[in-house]
């Protein structure tokens, strides 16, 4: 770890607000980057924020959510956040092969048209830097204006989570060994 996480007794009151709430909000505690982002405490508040609107609140389950969510870890490599959103992801029903697959940079088979769109729009943002044609029109079909903002705004948050997470080089939980190479 690059960076010295403060305790709640050693933060100021901007920070100590946002840490308090994200512990009063639906994840019950704070989330890991959000510990770094307190170093810039408005940011922290509104990025924690928006965190938790795209962990709760989109269109999409849990396990929609999480494919766009792996891929943005896996492409960024992101040990601490794969490590983490592969249980939210089983937790939330998505089938171990599709993650395996992600983790092995191979296409998953997907019985959900939806699921595959959203693999197809996440890979392609992160691979591709935007989206041909033919796939925005698809996805706009299947998933509508809302669930591709959705799906955008997914895998920009946790692409600013993954890097925070590298650049201050947060420690894997203690037993956890990386599936990521």
């Amino acid at each position: 770890m690059r960076l010295k996480l403060l305790s709640p007794g050693e933060m100021s009151a901007d920070q100590r607000q946002t840490y308090d709430e994200s512990i009063a909000s639906k994840r019950g505690s704070p989330p890991p980057p959000m510990m770094a982002w307190l170093n810039s405490p408005e940011m922290a508040r509104h990025a924690t924020r928006l965190g938790a609107v795209l962990r709760y609140d989109t269109m999409f389950p849990a396990a929609l959510s999480e494919i766009a969510i792996l891929v943005t870890a896996r492409h960024w490599t992101a040990h601490y956040e794969w490590s983490a959103h592969k249980r939210l992801a089983l937790a939330g029903g998505l089938d171990i092969k599709i993650i395996e697959d992600i983790r092995d940079r191979r296409t998953p088979e997907f019985s959900d048209p939806k699921a595959k769109m959203i693999y197809d729009v996440a890979k392609s943002l992160h691979e591709g830097h935007g989206l041909t044609d033919a796939l925005y029109a698809d996805a706009i079909t299947l998933l509508g204006e809302r669930g591709m903002v959705e799906i955008i705004g997914l895998c920009g948050y946790y692409t600013m989570v993954s890097m925070t997470l590298n650049a201050f080089e947060f420690d894997l939980p203690e037993g956890e060994v990386s599936e990521l190479k």
